[in-house]
């Protein structure tokens, strides 16, 4: 991991976010830096501590800075503008899962609204077809009054 001062690191930002801009990911951590080489004591708590974060590609590109507590509201102010200038070009996510999950919905939803019809003998061929039917509709009236239930709950 490299140590480079703050506009050494936008600019290693900006460039990033320009080669990911097709295809590939950019982890930005930001958290507070406390390591003085001696244990940490949080007594006390007017202390200031600077900011240190990092930046990666997964591969080949490591970079950190430290941001000084006196700095941070400028280099925030610079960080925030080009975040806000590259994550307007991101791809869009792909919504294949959102629309199956919500047909799968649909479907679920259809096949409540539709009665079990219980047909057959009561005895002699046939009879076993009658249970699994009379099982299958106990089982969606159990199922529409969870659903019930769980709608009453929402609102």
């Amino acid at each position: 991991m490299q140590l480079v001062d703050n506009n050494t690191f936008l600019r290693q930002l900006t460039s990033l976010f320009e080669a990911t801009k097709d295809k590939g990911t950019v982890w930005l951590t930001h958290k507070r830096l406390t390591h003085d080489g001696d244990d940490a004591a949080m007594s006390d708590a007017s202390t200031q501590y600077p900011c240190l974060i990092r930046l990666t590609n997964g591969k080949q590109t490591n970079f950190s800075t430290h941001v000084q507590p006196s700095d941070l509201l400028k280099f925030h102010a610079a960080y925030g503008a080009l975040l806000k200038s590259s994550l307007g070009t991101l791809r869009k996510r792909d919504k294949k899962l959102q629309k199956l999950r919500a047909e799968a919905v649909a479907k679920r939803k259809a096949r409540l609204a539709s009665p079990v019809v219980v047909t057959g003998p009561k005895r002699g061929n046939g009879r076993r077809k009658r249970q699994r039917l009379a099982k299958a509709a106990m089982k969606q009236e159990e199922t529409r009054e969870r659903a019930a239930k769980r709608e009453e709950g929402k609102v």
